[in-house]
């Protein structure tokens, strides 16, 4: 017998774990799970924009907590995963999406922003994974696993764009996606990955205001930027049963960019 659509979208009774939570794309995810019935951990560096982001879910009757850490140390990430599970007892969903950019010429980009983009956006990811895998889904066998990468991550740029640091991140992110979900479907855990296009927020403000909102809105089909819904959807199904049977897959929530642009 089949199971009602509502039903498989429910996540009540789950926990889900969102790093880079306090804002933008991550906090949006949050809403989406939290609204879905999950209790819902939101972790990132600071307290203060930790404090504002739960506030906001709970004003949503969402079941909302945080955690501050640095996605960049492994200590801190060891420590938001134990925490995690002291206080709440499982991770069912995880989503990896801190991160960070920068922007320089190839050919004058300093080694220590690309080790900054590279341990923060692929590093962390692993190392978070890691700990959440080998303590609580494994020995459940089961969990959800959801990493945020980019349509830069599907392609090099355009001349304007100059983050091959943050390119290679995002690329690197997507194949991880791949190679995790291969190695632990096998414990009935599911790696799936959503790369955003243009969404205006603090990590894309400066690129935005350099090439223009609307010219950036223009390279899209569907003439338009994201919003604070778009990635709503494909987060609760990648999260839900309704998402049983998907994994080492990548979704692009692009408006069409990477259809017709082959990525950013």
């Amino acid at each position: 017998m089949s199971t009602p659509v509502q039903q498989l979208f429910d996540l009540t009774g789950q926990v889900a774990l969102v790093t880079g939570g306090s804002r933008g794309l991550g906090l949006q995810i949050a809403e989406s799970l939290g609204e879905a019935g999950a209790k819902v951990m939101i972790s990132a560096r600071k307290a203060a924009e930790l404090e504002e982001g739960v506030a906001h879910l709970q004003a949503r009757g969402i079941d909302a907590r945080w955690i501050a850490a640095d996605a960049s140390k492994p200590e801190d990430l060891q420590r938001l995963a134990s925490e995690t599970l002291e206080r709440l007892g499982q991770v069912d969903v995880l989503v990896n999406n801190a991160g960070a950019t920068w922007g320089a010429p190839a050919e004058e980009h300093p080694l220590e922003a690309w080790d900054k983009v590279m341990n923060l956006n692929v590093r962390s990811m692993f190392l978070l994974s890691q700990a959440i895998g080998r303590d609580c889904m494994i020995p459940r066998r089961r969990g959800r696993i959801i990493n945020v990468a980019s349509i830069a991550g599907l392609s090099g740029n355009s001349v304007e764009m100059k983050t091959v640091a943050y390119n290679t991140s995002k690329a690197a992110a997507i194949n991880f996606t791949r190679a995790l979900a291969g190695e632990w479907g096998v414990y009935g855990i599911n790696v799936n990955a959503i790369a955003p296009g243009f969404f205006p927020s603090k990590m894309t403000r400066g690129i935005l205001e350099h090439l223009g909102a609307d010219k950036m809105a223009a390279h899209a089909p569907l003439r338009r930027l994201g919003d604070d819904d778009d990635l709503k959807g494909i987060a609760l199904l990648f999260a839900s049963a309704a998402g049983k049977h998907i994994t080492g897959q990548v979704m692009a929530v692009d408006g069409g960019v990477s259809a017709i642009h082959g990525g950013a």
